[in-house]
């Protein structure tokens, strides 16, 4: 399994709509949005070099470089098969 954790969202869609915009949205939003469209990138590459499995994006998972937190309330934002 491999989990990726993306620390930029709100300078990737600040880089993408504008700054201004940016501050309009929450940054779960951001959040979901960037991982949502890397998910699509992501799968598609992925079909493209013949892998096949699941990509998720799950919030309530915590990833520090000492290991992973679980919070009380986990959810799964997109799921997609490869």
């Amino acid at each position: 399994m491999i989990v990726l954790k993306i620390s930029n969202s709100k300078e990737i869609v600040a880089s993408k709509v504008g700054k201004f915009i940016e501050r309009l949205t929450p940054d779960s939003m951001d959040e979901a949005k960037v991982e949502e469209e890397v998910i699509k990138k992501l799968v598609d590459n992925l079909k493209a070099e013949g892998i096949k499995g699941s990509v998720a994006s799950v919030k309530g998972l915590e990833l520090h470089p000492d290991g992973m937190t679980l919070k009380s309330d986990i959810h799964m934002r997109r799921y997609a098969e490869i």
